[in-house]
């Protein structure tokens, strides 16, 4: 009967180790569970994951249940290794240090570090189960786990904090960039890249990626009428701006398409061409990239003429323009055709055009020229050098080397660019 009674012994304490390592493991498999993921599972209908979530809405609840139910099969453990202690090794203070450091070996391996290593590495394995267990179990336990919750909560009042309830962490810009950066083995880099440039959006400006006023191309009502119908049917272009004289004097915007059936026919008239102009846009200056994608989306706009505070236009922005700042090129730039903006010399350099955008070469190339001034290249160097060139000028920017090459209608043209990576 007594050896009986000590193999029962045995068989409780193994279970009451085992019951040690669910709460242990459980306990760090819910902290552990990325909490946005766990929302999109409970989202698709996932019980374990909604079970988690409700248990994690209520962390005091939770916490307080899985500390009475490990410190309670603890209690149980040691006073069970007490009795045995008793039995096998007797009452002398040698057998209890003897009992008191195994069975502390003993917990702290099969019962804290084992489970909680494997609940780190494999949450959702470990706290989805645990949840259907520890949902019921804190129904039952209710009216315990309230009575130590309450106690606790009124004790930490005391030392002026608040308990709140458990709510899910906003995040911020930055720190979602960190998780689509590090997210490579779930995205692709294509798909990543438009996510990360999606953030990005709201730090550029309508300057960054807008056509200049010096190369905006439009029609000209005082020209010629055979030479507006050349430049209708030869134009790279669906939408140009209309004109007299100067920019400045802008009537409106005209969509080729309006009057390409006219065109084609040889039936456009100049009153015709006119009553096909639409009512010019104005964007300000400093407006961010996001709220003027936005903006083209309420409005049904697809092109803007950007104007300074004194209203005078700076340039011509299109819905392309913006869009191409999240996915990459993939409009022809009839201002670039045959003149491409960068080329690779056969020394390696980098003969790039003095109007690129310094963030398309950020982007490009990962460099890391500033952008909170000048827009362009050429900007970016007359700013450093608060005069324009007349010869060949070297400047540093980092590891990059820019030397001026070629200087016309009072900015920088080329500009040859060494010491960097290889982007291709």
């Amino acid at each position: 009967m007594e050896q009986l009674s000590t193999q029962f012994l045995f068989i409780t304490l193994v279970i009451l180790i085992i019951l040690s390592g669910f709460f242990s493991s459980s306990e760090t498999g819910l902290i552990a569970l990325n909490r946005y993921k766990l929302k999109h599972l409970a989202k698709t209908g996932h019980r374990g994951a909604r079970l988690a979530k409700s248990l994690l809405n209520k962390p005091d609840r939770l916490i307080g249940l899985i500390l009475f139910g490990n410190n309670l099969v603890n209690v149980l453990a040691s006073f069970i290794v007490s009795m045995l202690t008793l039995r096998l090794l007797g009452d002398g203070s040698l057998a209890f240090w003897i009992s008191a450091v195994g069975f502390t070996f003993v917990l702290l391996i099969f019962a804290e570090l084992a489970p909680k290593t494997m609940a780190v590495q494999h949450p959702e394995s470990i706290a989805f189960p645990a949840s259907f267990v520890l949902t019921p179990l804190l129904k039952v336990c209710f009216p315990i786990i309230l009575a130590i919750n309450f106690t606790a909560n009124n004790l930490l009042r005391l030392f002026g904090v608040r308990p709140q309830p458990g709510a899910m962490e906003h995040l911020t810009r930055d720190e979602l960039r960190t998780i689509v950066s590090d997210s490579h083995r779930d995205l692709s880099n294509d798909h990543q890249q438009m996510l990360l440039n999606i953030l990005d959006l709201e730090h550029g400006r309508i300057e960054d990626v807008m056509v200049p006023r010096q190369e905006v191309v439009g029609i000209d009502l005082n020209e010629d009428w055979n030479t507006i119908l050349t430049q209708l049917s030869q134009s790279l272009y669906t939408r140009l701006p209309v004109y007299q004289d100067d920019l400045d004097n802008l009537v409106g915007l005209l969509h080729i398409r309006t009057v390409l059936a006219r065109l084609s026919q040889g039936r456009l008239t100049f009153d015709d061409l006119k009553r096909s102009v639409r009512k010019p846009y104005f964007i300000p200056e400093g407006t961010s990239l996001t709220q003027q994608l936005l903006e083209f989306q309420r409005l049904e706009r697809r092109m803007g003429m950007v104007v300074d505070e004194y209203g005078d236009i700076q340039g011509l922005v299109t819905l392309d323009d913006i869009l191409e700042e999240i996915v990459g090129d993939y409009t022809t730039d009839a201002r670039s055709v045959g003149n491409k903006q960068v080329r690779r010399m056969e020394d390696g350099t980098w003969l790039v055009d003095g109007g690129s955008s310094l963030r398309m070469l950020n982007r490009q190339f990962e460099w890391d020229l500033p952008t909170d001034g000048a827009t362009t290249l050429n900007g970016l160097i007359l700013e450093r050098l608060e005069l324009i060139p007349d010869g060949n000028v070297a400047l540093k920017f980092g590891s990059l080397i820019f030397t001026v090459v070629e200087v016309g209608d009072n900015s920088i043209r080329k500009v040859l660019v060494k010491g960097f990576r290889d982007a291709g």
